[in-house]
């Protein structure tokens, strides 16, 4: 066999070999991601599983008044979990409400969820490297670079069936371990805070922490726009990730599938 008859069939063997894992890749569409303005979002699996991350909705500037009533988690919204990233009012106003409404758990920092007061099986306090399941998802903590008090603060990567992962980065800057979050969990949504100003890292920041650690097909920013003092604006969200097609700016209250 001739050299270059040798090369082609390696290379084919090793193209048949990658087919199987290509094919066995979850198409996409089958997350649902609703934004509720500056961090607070509602995710719904194929499988129907709701979990709703950072509540911050009555109080919320930017949340349409249309979804500001709790009342609603009562019935169809109902979560099967809410998930706090840390105690700042902006993330975890009204998750005691929320719970209260709807029966569900509150997943955060374990120093933290006593102090809501909650049931027993309504208090879900963990760490970095907890894990979680409520229905056909799995939520894994892990660590963001924030204060954070009591507790402190975390990011969550949601596991769906068939493999695709979804990342909310909570607020935190950019830092090495997020090397680890995609070795581990390869997240293909990205929930990516951008808002800059004082406390949280930057749109540029937030966009140099993909190119550097994730390999995404989706990037949906976050923490901006809110109209608290140095937030970055919508505008200069848009300049920083223009020409990344992998970016979906949404509007408070709109629903997508991903």
């Amino acid at each position: 066999m001739t050299r270059p008859v040798r090369t082609f069939v390696a290379f084919t063997a090793l193209l048949l070999a990658a087919a199987p894992l290509a094919a066995q890749r979850p198409a996409a569409g089958d997350v649902q991601v609703r934004w509720l303005g500056h961090a607070t979002f509602e995710v719904v699996s194929k499988g129907g599983t709701r979990i709703l991350i950072d509540p911050f909705i009555t109080e919320n500037p930017t949340t349409p008044d249309s979804l500001k009533s709790l009342e609603r988690y009562r019935g169809a919204d109902r979560p099967a979990a809410i998930l706090v990233s840390h105690a700042h009012s902006d993330h975890s106003a009204d998750a005691k409400a929320v719970a209260q409404a709807s029966g569900a758990p509150v997943v955060s920092a374990a120093e933290w969820v006593p102090k809501l007061e909650l049931p027993e099986a309504q208090s879900k306090g963990g760490n970095v490297g907890g894990t979680f399941r409520f229905g056909d998802v799995t939520v894994r903590l892990v660590p963001a670079m924030h204060s954070s008090e009591p507790g402190r603060a975390l990011g969550f990567v949601l596991e769906f069936e068939g493999g695709r992962t979804l990342y909310h980065t909570g607020d935190t800057w950019i830092f090495g371990d997020m090397a680890l979050i995609q070795e581990l969990y390869r997240p293909d949504i990205i929930l990516l805070g951008v808002g800059g100003s004082a406390w949280t890292q930057d749109p540029r920041t937030a966009a140099a922490a993909v190119r550097k650690f994730f390999r995404p097909s989706v990037i949906v920013p976050m923490h901006f726009g809110t109209g608290f003092p140095g937030l970055a604006t919508e505008a200069e969200v848009r300049q920083v990730f223009a020409g990344d097609r992998r970016v979906a700016m949404m509007k408070p209250g709109e629903t997508r599938r991903f």
